[in-house]
Protein backbone atom coordinates (compact mmCIF):
# COMPACT_ATOMS: atom_id res chain seq x y z
CA UNK A 1 0.00 0.00 0.00
CA UNK A 2 1.56 3.31 -1.04
CA UNK A 3 1.24 6.37 1.09
CA UNK A 4 -1.22 8.82 -0.44
CA UNK A 5 -3.68 11.52 0.44
CA UNK A 6 -7.07 10.14 1.38
CA UNK A 7 -9.99 12.22 0.26
CA UNK A 8 -12.59 10.23 -1.65
CA UNK A 9 -15.20 10.87 1.01
CA UNK A 10 -15.58 13.89 3.23
CA UNK A 11 -15.74 12.83 6.85
CA UNK A 12 -18.71 14.17 8.83
CA UNK A 13 -17.66 17.15 10.89
CA UNK A 14 -16.73 16.37 14.48
CA UNK A 15 -18.32 18.30 17.32
CA UNK A 16 -16.21 21.01 18.92
CA UNK A 17 -13.48 19.61 21.13
CA UNK A 18 -14.66 18.55 24.56
CA UNK A 19 -11.94 18.34 27.18
CA UNK A 20 -14.06 16.56 29.76
CA UNK A 21 -13.57 12.81 29.93
CA UNK A 22 -16.72 10.86 29.12
CA UNK A 23 -15.58 7.23 29.23
CA UNK A 24 -12.79 5.01 30.53
CA UNK A 25 -12.33 1.71 28.70
CA UNK A 26 -9.81 -1.11 28.32
CA UNK A 27 -9.24 -2.90 25.01
CA UNK A 28 -7.78 -6.35 25.55
CA UNK A 29 -6.18 -7.44 22.29
CA UNK A 30 -4.52 -10.47 20.73
CA UNK A 31 -3.52 -11.50 17.22
CA UNK A 32 -2.02 -14.35 15.19
CA UNK A 33 -2.88 -17.10 17.66
CA UNK A 34 -2.34 -19.78 15.03
CA UNK A 35 -4.08 -22.61 16.87
CA UNK A 36 -1.55 -22.71 19.73
CA UNK A 37 -3.93 -24.18 22.30
CA UNK A 38 -1.14 -26.01 24.12
CA UNK A 39 1.69 -24.15 25.84
CA UNK A 40 4.65 -23.21 23.65
CA UNK A 41 8.40 -22.86 24.07
CA UNK A 42 10.18 -19.56 23.53
CA UNK A 43 10.60 -20.34 19.81
CA UNK A 44 6.85 -21.10 19.48
CA UNK A 45 7.46 -24.84 19.10
CA UNK A 46 5.71 -27.31 21.38
CA UNK A 47 6.74 -26.90 25.01
CA UNK A 48 9.21 -29.50 26.26
CA UNK A 49 9.30 -30.78 29.81
CA UNK A 50 11.77 -28.84 31.93
CA UNK A 51 11.87 -25.85 29.54
CA UNK A 52 10.14 -22.48 30.05
CA UNK A 53 6.58 -22.54 28.71
CA UNK A 54 4.28 -19.73 27.64
CA UNK A 55 0.70 -19.24 26.62
CA UNK A 56 -1.79 -21.93 25.77
CA UNK A 57 -5.54 -21.38 25.68
CA UNK A 58 -6.15 -22.15 29.36
CA UNK A 59 -3.49 -19.66 30.45
CA UNK A 60 -4.78 -17.11 27.96
CA UNK A 61 -8.30 -17.50 29.35
CA UNK A 62 -7.02 -16.83 32.86
CA UNK A 63 -5.16 -13.74 31.69
CA UNK A 64 -8.24 -12.41 29.89
CA UNK A 65 -10.36 -12.92 33.02
CA UNK A 66 -7.76 -11.19 35.17
CA UNK A 67 -7.54 -8.34 32.67
CA UNK A 68 -11.28 -7.82 32.76
CA UNK A 69 -11.38 -7.93 36.56
CA UNK A 70 -8.46 -5.54 36.90
CA UNK A 71 -10.03 -3.13 34.43
CA UNK A 72 -13.35 -3.26 36.29
CA UNK A 73 -11.64 -2.49 39.60
CA UNK A 74 -10.14 0.58 37.94
CA UNK A 75 -13.55 1.70 36.70
CA UNK A 76 -12.97 0.66 33.10
CA UNK A 77 -15.28 -1.34 30.85
CA UNK A 78 -13.32 -3.98 28.93
CA UNK A 79 -13.67 -6.01 25.74
CA UNK A 80 -11.46 -8.50 23.87
CA UNK A 81 -10.61 -7.89 20.20
CA UNK A 82 -8.73 -10.29 17.91
CA UNK A 83 -6.52 -9.21 15.00
CA UNK A 84 -7.00 -12.42 13.01
CA UNK A 85 -5.07 -15.54 11.95
CA UNK A 86 -6.60 -17.89 14.47
CA UNK A 87 -6.24 -20.68 11.89
CA UNK A 88 -3.27 -22.94 11.06
CA UNK A 89 -0.29 -23.87 13.18
CA UNK A 90 -1.04 -27.04 15.14
CA UNK A 91 -2.84 -30.36 14.92
CA UNK A 92 -5.80 -28.74 16.67
CA UNK A 93 -6.46 -26.86 13.44
CA UNK A 94 -5.51 -29.78 11.20
CA UNK A 95 -8.14 -31.96 12.83
CA UNK A 96 -10.89 -29.51 13.81
CA UNK A 97 -10.53 -27.00 10.95
CA UNK A 98 -11.29 -23.89 13.00
CA UNK A 99 -13.89 -25.32 15.35
CA UNK A 100 -11.35 -25.71 18.18
CA UNK A 101 -10.49 -22.03 17.82
CA UNK A 102 -14.20 -21.13 17.78
CA UNK A 103 -14.81 -23.11 20.98
CA UNK A 104 -12.00 -21.37 22.85
CA UNK A 105 -13.00 -17.92 21.58
CA UNK A 106 -16.54 -18.50 22.81
CA UNK A 107 -15.15 -19.48 26.19
CA UNK A 108 -12.93 -16.41 26.57
CA UNK A 109 -15.51 -13.96 25.24
CA UNK A 110 -14.03 -12.53 22.05
CA UNK A 111 -16.09 -9.51 20.95
CA UNK A 112 -14.96 -9.21 17.31
CA UNK A 113 -12.21 -10.47 14.99
CA UNK A 114 -10.60 -9.22 11.82
CA UNK A 115 -10.26 -11.89 9.15
CA UNK A 116 -6.63 -12.85 8.57
CA UNK A 117 -5.12 -14.44 5.50
CA UNK A 118 -4.77 -17.84 7.20
CA UNK A 119 -8.51 -18.00 7.68
CA UNK A 120 -8.58 -18.87 3.96
CA UNK A 121 -5.92 -21.60 4.00
CA UNK A 122 -8.50 -24.31 3.42
CA UNK A 123 -10.84 -22.24 1.32
CA UNK A 124 -13.96 -20.14 1.95
CA UNK A 125 -16.03 -23.17 2.96
CA UNK A 126 -13.86 -23.85 6.02
CA UNK A 127 -14.10 -20.19 7.03
CA UNK A 128 -17.89 -20.36 6.58
CA UNK A 129 -18.09 -23.30 8.99
CA UNK A 130 -16.09 -21.34 11.53
CA UNK A 131 -18.32 -18.28 11.02
CA UNK A 132 -21.36 -20.38 11.89
CA UNK A 133 -19.68 -21.50 15.12
CA UNK A 134 -18.78 -18.09 16.56
CA UNK A 135 -21.25 -15.61 18.11
CA UNK A 136 -19.20 -12.50 17.34
CA UNK A 137 -18.82 -10.53 14.08
CA UNK A 138 -16.04 -11.29 11.58
CA UNK A 139 -14.78 -8.05 10.10
CA UNK A 140 -13.12 -7.02 6.84
CA UNK A 141 -14.00 -3.73 5.18
CA UNK A 142 -11.74 -4.39 2.19
CA UNK A 143 -13.01 -7.88 1.40
CA UNK A 144 -15.87 -8.35 -1.06
CA UNK A 145 -17.50 -11.74 -0.52
CA UNK A 146 -20.77 -10.91 -2.27
CA UNK A 147 -20.12 -13.46 -5.05
CA UNK A 148 -19.11 -16.24 -2.67
CA UNK A 149 -21.82 -18.81 -2.01
CA UNK A 150 -20.06 -19.77 1.23
CA UNK A 151 -19.34 -16.33 2.71
CA UNK A 152 -21.85 -13.85 1.27
CA UNK A 153 -23.47 -12.04 4.18
CA UNK A 154 -21.14 -13.55 6.80
CA UNK A 155 -18.53 -10.77 6.93
CA UNK A 156 -19.13 -7.20 8.03
CA UNK A 157 -16.95 -4.16 7.26
CA UNK A 158 -17.35 -2.66 10.73
CA UNK A 159 -19.34 -3.00 13.91
CA UNK A 160 -20.48 -0.55 16.57
CA UNK A 161 -20.05 -1.17 20.29
CA UNK A 162 -21.32 0.81 23.27
CA UNK A 163 -18.64 0.34 25.92
CA UNK A 164 -18.60 2.13 29.24
CA UNK A 165 -20.29 5.20 27.80
CA UNK A 166 -18.09 5.28 24.70
CA UNK A 167 -19.31 4.66 21.16
CA UNK A 168 -16.72 2.51 19.37
CA UNK A 169 -16.61 1.85 15.63
CA UNK A 170 -14.40 -1.20 15.04
CA UNK A 171 -13.34 -1.56 11.40
CA UNK A 172 -11.76 -4.79 10.13
CA UNK A 173 -9.02 -4.90 7.47
CA UNK A 174 -7.40 -7.91 5.76
CA UNK A 175 -4.11 -7.95 3.89
CA UNK A 176 -4.74 -7.85 0.12
CA UNK A 177 -1.84 -10.31 -0.22
CA UNK A 178 -4.32 -12.98 0.89
CA UNK A 179 -5.08 -13.58 -2.77
CA UNK A 180 -1.45 -14.69 -3.28
CA UNK A 181 -0.48 -16.29 0.01
CA UNK A 182 -3.65 -18.20 0.86
CA UNK A 183 -6.60 -19.86 -0.91
CA UNK A 184 -9.60 -17.50 -0.97
CA UNK A 185 -10.69 -18.73 -4.40
CA UNK A 186 -11.90 -16.70 -7.39
CA UNK A 187 -15.07 -15.33 -5.81
CA UNK A 188 -13.44 -13.32 -3.02
CA UNK A 189 -12.06 -9.91 -3.97
CA UNK A 190 -9.73 -7.76 -1.85
CA UNK A 191 -9.72 -3.99 -2.28
CA UNK A 192 -7.51 -1.15 -1.11
CA UNK A 193 -7.55 -1.09 2.73
CA UNK A 194 -7.25 2.69 3.00
CA UNK A 195 -10.20 3.39 0.73
CA UNK A 196 -12.30 0.72 2.41
CA UNK A 197 -11.46 2.03 5.88
CA UNK A 198 -12.27 5.57 4.83
CA UNK A 199 -15.75 4.55 3.69
CA UNK A 200 -16.39 2.65 6.91
CA UNK A 201 -15.23 5.60 9.04
CA UNK A 202 -17.47 7.99 7.09
CA UNK A 203 -20.42 5.66 7.55
CA UNK A 204 -19.76 5.29 11.29
CA UNK A 205 -19.42 9.01 11.86
CA UNK A 206 -22.66 9.83 10.05
CA UNK A 207 -24.46 8.67 13.19
CA UNK A 208 -22.51 10.93 15.51
CA UNK A 209 -19.23 11.10 17.41
CA UNK A 210 -17.34 7.86 17.91
CA UNK A 211 -13.91 6.46 18.59
CA UNK A 212 -12.56 4.60 15.54
CA UNK A 213 -10.56 1.42 16.10
CA UNK A 214 -9.02 -0.30 13.09
CA UNK A 215 -8.73 -4.03 13.76
CA UNK A 216 -6.03 -4.56 11.19
CA UNK A 217 -4.50 -7.69 9.71
CA UNK A 218 -2.10 -5.72 7.51
CA UNK A 219 1.19 -5.67 9.45
CA UNK A 220 2.92 -2.91 11.37
CA UNK A 221 4.42 -1.04 8.40
CA UNK A 222 1.06 -0.85 6.65
CA UNK A 223 -0.58 0.24 9.91
CA UNK A 224 1.91 3.10 10.20
CA UNK A 225 1.13 4.23 6.67
CA UNK A 226 -2.59 4.16 7.40
CA UNK A 227 -2.13 6.19 10.58
CA UNK A 228 -0.13 8.82 8.70
CA UNK A 229 -2.47 9.16 5.73
CA UNK A 230 -6.00 8.31 6.85
CA UNK A 231 -8.01 10.89 8.79
CA UNK A 232 -10.44 9.91 11.49
CA UNK A 233 -8.54 6.96 13.00
CA UNK A 234 -7.97 6.88 16.76
CA UNK A 235 -6.50 3.43 17.44
CA UNK A 236 -5.07 0.58 15.35
CA UNK A 237 -4.93 -2.88 16.91
CA UNK A 238 -2.79 -4.83 14.50
CA UNK A 239 -1.72 -8.28 13.42
CA UNK A 240 -0.12 -10.19 10.52
CA UNK A 241 3.51 -9.13 11.10
CA UNK A 242 3.72 -10.92 14.50
CA UNK A 243 5.22 -7.75 15.99
CA UNK A 244 5.64 -7.39 19.71
CA UNK A 245 5.02 -3.80 20.77
CA UNK A 246 5.64 -3.69 24.51
CA UNK A 247 7.36 -1.76 27.25
CA UNK A 248 10.05 -3.59 29.18
CA UNK A 249 9.79 -6.98 27.43
CA UNK A 250 12.64 -8.68 25.60
CA UNK A 251 12.44 -8.73 21.78
CA UNK A 252 9.94 -5.87 21.64
CA UNK A 253 10.13 -3.95 18.37
CA UNK A 254 8.74 -0.77 19.91
CA UNK A 255 6.65 0.65 22.74
CA UNK A 256 3.02 -0.12 23.53
CA UNK A 257 1.50 1.74 21.84
CA UNK A 258 3.51 3.18 18.96
CA UNK A 259 2.35 6.70 18.14
CA UNK A 260 1.94 7.88 14.53
CA UNK A 261 0.28 11.24 13.82
CA UNK A 262 -1.62 10.95 17.08
CA UNK A 263 -2.87 7.42 16.32
CA UNK A 264 -2.13 4.70 18.87
CA UNK A 265 -0.88 1.47 17.24
CA UNK A 266 -0.64 -1.77 19.23
CA UNK A 267 0.21 -5.39 18.42
CA UNK A 268 0.85 -8.33 20.76
CA UNK A 269 3.36 -10.67 19.16
CA UNK A 270 1.88 -14.03 18.20
CA UNK A 271 0.95 -17.59 19.22
CA UNK A 272 -0.82 -16.64 22.46
CA UNK A 273 2.40 -15.81 24.29
CA UNK A 274 1.23 -12.26 25.01
CA UNK A 275 -2.01 -10.47 25.80
CA UNK A 276 -2.29 -6.73 25.21
CA UNK A 277 -4.33 -4.24 27.15
CA UNK A 278 -4.78 -0.67 25.91
CA UNK A 279 -6.55 1.63 28.36
CA UNK A 280 -8.22 4.68 26.81
CA UNK A 281 -9.69 7.82 28.32
CA UNK A 282 -12.24 9.15 25.84
CA UNK A 283 -13.87 12.56 25.49
CA UNK A 284 -17.52 13.15 24.65
CA UNK A 285 -16.64 13.78 20.99
CA UNK A 286 -14.83 10.41 20.74
CA UNK A 287 -11.30 11.79 20.89
CA UNK A 288 -8.76 9.82 22.91
CA UNK A 289 -7.52 12.04 25.71
CA UNK A 290 -4.97 9.63 27.13
CA UNK A 291 -3.88 6.02 27.19
CA UNK A 292 -2.25 3.43 29.43
CA UNK A 293 -2.09 -0.32 29.83
CA UNK A 294 0.60 -2.84 28.90
CA UNK A 295 1.35 -6.11 27.13
CA UNK A 296 1.56 -9.09 29.45
CA UNK A 297 3.76 -12.10 28.78
CA UNK A 298 1.90 -15.27 29.76
CA UNK A 299 4.55 -17.18 31.71
CA UNK A 300 4.16 -20.74 32.85
CA UNK A 301 3.57 -19.67 36.44
CA UNK A 302 0.25 -18.03 35.50
CA UNK A 303 -2.57 -20.33 36.71
CA UNK A 304 -4.70 -21.91 34.01
CA UNK A 305 -8.45 -21.57 33.68
CA UNK A 306 -9.78 -24.99 34.68
CA UNK A 307 -12.77 -24.90 32.34
CA UNK A 308 -10.73 -24.00 29.28
CA UNK A 309 -8.05 -26.52 30.26
CA UNK A 310 -10.74 -29.22 30.23
CA UNK A 311 -12.03 -27.94 26.89
CA UNK A 312 -8.56 -28.10 25.34
CA UNK A 313 -8.06 -31.61 26.72
CA UNK A 314 -11.30 -32.77 25.08
CA UNK A 315 -10.36 -31.10 21.80
CA UNK A 316 -6.93 -32.71 21.98
CA UNK A 317 -8.22 -36.23 22.57
CA UNK A 318 -8.56 -37.11 18.85
CA UNK A 319 -5.07 -35.82 17.98
CA UNK A 320 -3.24 -39.01 18.91
CA UNK A 321 -5.46 -40.83 16.47
CA UNK A 322 -4.53 -38.19 13.87
CA UNK A 323 -0.83 -38.88 14.46
CA UNK A 324 -1.49 -42.51 13.57
CA UNK A 325 -3.46 -41.62 10.45
CA UNK A 326 -1.78 -42.71 7.17
CA UNK A 327 -1.16 -39.95 4.64
CA UNK A 328 0.85 -41.75 1.93
CA UNK A 329 2.50 -44.94 0.77
CA UNK A 330 6.20 -44.82 -0.16
CA UNK A 331 7.88 -47.53 -2.24
CA UNK A 332 11.13 -47.21 -0.28
CA UNK A 333 12.54 -45.58 2.82
CA UNK A 334 13.70 -41.98 2.46
CA UNK A 335 16.90 -41.43 4.44
CA UNK A 336 18.37 -38.14 5.68
CA UNK A 337 21.99 -39.38 5.66
CA UNK A 338 23.02 -37.72 2.37
CA UNK A 339 21.07 -34.49 2.91
CA UNK A 340 24.02 -32.56 4.38
CA UNK A 341 26.32 -33.07 1.38
CA UNK A 342 24.13 -33.62 -1.66
CA UNK A 343 20.58 -33.49 -2.97
CA UNK A 344 18.54 -36.19 -1.23
CA UNK A 345 15.19 -37.65 -2.07
CA UNK A 346 13.42 -36.54 1.10
CA UNK A 347 14.96 -33.06 0.77
CA UNK A 348 13.67 -32.74 -2.77
CA UNK A 349 10.25 -33.92 -1.61
CA UNK A 350 10.08 -31.27 1.11
CA UNK A 351 11.32 -28.57 -1.29
CA UNK A 352 8.62 -29.57 -3.78
CA UNK A 353 5.98 -29.35 -1.05
CA UNK A 354 7.18 -25.84 -0.15
CA UNK A 355 6.92 -24.72 -3.76
CA UNK A 356 3.46 -26.24 -4.02
CA UNK A 357 2.32 -24.42 -0.85
CA UNK A 358 2.98 -20.98 -2.40
CA UNK A 359 0.82 -20.63 -5.53
CA UNK A 360 3.23 -18.39 -7.46
CA UNK A 361 6.54 -19.87 -6.25
CA UNK A 362 9.06 -20.85 -8.90
CA UNK A 363 11.64 -22.30 -6.50
CA UNK A 364 11.41 -24.41 -3.35
CA UNK A 365 14.38 -24.25 -0.94
CA UNK A 366 14.85 -26.38 2.19
CA UNK A 367 17.92 -26.81 4.40
CA UNK A 368 18.95 -30.43 4.83
CA UNK A 369 19.45 -29.91 8.57
CA UNK A 370 15.80 -28.97 9.01
CA UNK A 371 14.78 -32.54 8.18
CA UNK A 372 15.43 -34.47 11.37
CA UNK A 373 14.30 -37.96 10.41
CA UNK A 374 13.56 -39.95 7.30
CA UNK A 375 10.26 -41.43 6.19
CA UNK A 376 9.59 -45.17 6.26
CA UNK A 377 8.83 -47.45 3.36
CA UNK A 378 5.18 -48.37 3.12
CA UNK A 379 2.61 -46.49 5.17
CA UNK A 380 3.60 -42.95 6.21
CA UNK A 381 1.59 -41.39 9.05
CA UNK A 382 1.08 -37.87 10.31
CA UNK A 383 3.31 -38.84 13.24
CA UNK A 384 6.12 -39.82 10.86
CA UNK A 385 5.91 -36.41 9.18
CA UNK A 386 5.94 -34.60 12.53
CA UNK A 387 9.03 -36.57 13.55
CA UNK A 388 10.72 -35.63 10.30
CA UNK A 389 9.79 -31.92 10.58
CA UNK A 390 9.57 -31.27 14.34
CA UNK A 391 10.37 -27.54 14.61
CA UNK A 392 6.94 -26.07 13.77
CA UNK A 393 8.55 -23.90 11.11
CA UNK A 394 6.25 -22.18 8.66
CA UNK A 395 6.42 -21.85 4.89
CA UNK A 396 7.89 -18.49 3.90
CA UNK A 397 7.56 -16.63 0.61
CA UNK A 398 10.22 -14.25 -0.64
CA UNK A 399 11.11 -12.50 -3.88
CA UNK A 400 14.84 -12.49 -4.69
CA UNK A 401 16.96 -11.33 -7.60
CA UNK A 402 18.89 -14.03 -9.41
CA UNK A 403 22.22 -12.74 -8.11
CA UNK A 404 21.03 -13.14 -4.51
CA UNK A 405 19.97 -16.71 -5.25
CA UNK A 406 23.41 -17.44 -6.68
CA UNK A 407 25.05 -15.95 -3.58
CA UNK A 408 22.81 -18.09 -1.37
CA UNK A 409 23.88 -21.23 -3.22
CA UNK A 410 27.49 -20.35 -2.43
CA UNK A 411 26.57 -20.14 1.27
CA UNK A 412 24.80 -23.46 1.00
CA UNK A 413 27.91 -25.30 -0.28
CA UNK A 414 30.56 -23.28 1.61
CA UNK A 415 31.39 -26.17 3.97
CA UNK A 416 31.25 -28.91 1.35
CA UNK A 417 32.46 -31.71 1.43
CA UNK A 418 31.88 -31.54 5.19
CA UNK A 419 28.33 -32.38 6.27
CA UNK A 420 26.35 -29.18 6.86
CA UNK A 421 22.72 -28.58 7.70
CA UNK A 422 22.72 -25.59 5.35
CA UNK A 423 23.20 -27.73 2.22
CA UNK A 424 20.35 -26.67 -0.11
CA UNK A 425 17.58 -29.09 -0.99
CA UNK A 426 15.86 -27.62 -4.03
CA UNK A 427 12.87 -27.81 -6.33
CA UNK A 428 12.70 -25.80 -9.55
CA UNK A 429 16.37 -24.82 -9.20
CA UNK A 430 19.55 -26.74 -9.98
CA UNK A 431 23.24 -25.94 -10.11
CA UNK A 432 26.62 -27.43 -10.90
CA UNK A 433 28.95 -27.94 -7.94
CA UNK A 434 32.58 -27.21 -8.85
CA UNK A 435 34.21 -29.73 -6.54
CA UNK A 436 37.79 -28.47 -6.74
CA UNK A 437 36.96 -24.79 -6.28
CA UNK A 438 37.43 -22.84 -3.02
CA UNK A 439 34.52 -21.72 -0.86
CA UNK A 440 32.75 -18.77 -2.46
CA UNK A 441 33.45 -20.01 -6.00
CA UNK A 442 31.95 -23.50 -5.97
CA UNK A 443 28.71 -22.80 -7.84
CA UNK A 444 28.87 -23.20 -11.59
CA UNK A 445 25.90 -23.10 -13.94
CA UNK A 446 22.56 -22.29 -12.24
CA UNK A 447 19.24 -23.05 -13.92
CA UNK A 448 15.59 -22.40 -13.09
CA UNK A 449 12.77 -24.63 -14.28
CA UNK A 450 10.23 -22.73 -16.36
CA UNK A 451 7.39 -24.35 -18.24
CA UNK A 452 9.00 -27.76 -18.00
CA UNK A 453 12.33 -26.52 -19.38
CA UNK A 454 15.53 -25.55 -17.60
CA UNK A 455 16.80 -22.04 -18.35
CA UNK A 456 19.91 -20.19 -17.09
CA UNK A 457 19.16 -17.98 -14.11
CA UNK A 458 19.00 -14.25 -14.86
CA UNK A 459 20.99 -12.36 -12.19
CA UNK A 460 18.80 -9.26 -12.51
CA UNK A 461 15.42 -10.98 -12.62
CA UNK A 462 13.17 -11.36 -9.58
CA UNK A 463 12.11 -14.91 -8.67
CA UNK A 464 9.52 -16.11 -6.13
CA UNK A 465 11.12 -18.54 -3.67
CA UNK A 466 9.32 -20.70 -1.11
CA UNK A 467 11.43 -21.67 1.91
CA UNK A 468 10.97 -21.93 5.68
CA UNK A 469 10.82 -19.06 8.14
CA UNK A 470 14.10 -20.07 9.82
CA UNK A 471 16.06 -19.64 6.59
CA UNK A 472 14.07 -16.59 5.48
CA UNK A 473 15.14 -14.76 8.63
CA UNK A 474 18.81 -15.38 7.92
CA UNK A 475 19.29 -18.75 9.62
CA UNK A 476 22.21 -21.01 8.65
CA UNK A 477 24.08 -17.96 7.33
CA UNK A 478 21.59 -17.04 4.58
CA UNK A 479 21.66 -13.33 5.38
CA UNK A 480 20.63 -12.43 1.84
CA UNK A 481 17.25 -14.05 2.48
CA UNK A 482 16.80 -11.62 5.36
CA UNK A 483 18.43 -8.53 3.88
CA UNK A 484 17.85 -8.69 0.11
CA UNK A 485 14.30 -10.01 -0.21
CA UNK A 486 12.22 -7.62 -2.29
CA UNK A 487 9.13 -9.07 -0.63
CA UNK A 488 8.90 -11.42 2.34
CA UNK A 489 6.21 -13.19 4.32
CA UNK A 490 7.18 -15.78 6.92
CA UNK A 491 3.88 -17.01 8.29
CA UNK A 492 2.63 -19.50 5.73
CA UNK A 493 1.27 -22.93 6.65
CA UNK A 494 3.38 -25.25 8.77
CA UNK A 495 6.01 -27.28 6.93
CA UNK A 496 4.40 -30.49 8.12
CA UNK A 497 1.03 -29.35 6.74
CA UNK A 498 2.62 -28.50 3.39
CA UNK A 499 4.37 -31.87 3.17
CA UNK A 500 1.24 -33.85 4.08
CA UNK A 501 -0.79 -31.90 1.51
CA UNK A 502 1.83 -32.68 -1.14
CA UNK A 503 2.01 -36.36 -0.20
CA UNK A 504 -1.77 -36.74 -0.32
CA UNK A 505 -1.90 -35.00 -3.71
CA UNK A 506 0.64 -37.48 -5.11
CA UNK A 507 -1.27 -40.59 -4.00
Amino acid sequence: MQRRAIGLLALPALAPAQAQMAARIALLHMNDFHSRHSAIAGNSAACREGAPCYGGSARLAAAVAEGRADAASAGRAAMLLDGGDQFMGSLFYTHHRGLAEAAVQRAIGTAAMAIGNHEFDNGPETLAGYAEAVPFPLLSANMDASRSAALAGRVRPWVEFALGGARLAVVGLTTPDTANISSPGPDIRFTDPAEAAERAIWEARRSGPCTVVLLSHLGLNADRRLAESLPGVDVILGGHSHTLLANGLADAAGPHPVMARGVRIAQAGAHGRYLGRLDLDIAADGRVLGHGGAVRELHGDLPEDAGVAALVASLGAPLEELRRRPVAQLPRMLDTAPCGVSPCEIGTLVAQSLRQAIPDAQIGWMNGGGIRAGLPAGSVTWGDVLTSLPFQNTVARMVLRGHAIQAALEIGVARWPAVAGRFPQLAGLRFTLLQGAPAGSRVGAVEVEEGGQWRPIDPSRAYVVATNNFLRRGGDGFTMFRDEALEAYDQGPGLEEALVTWLIARR
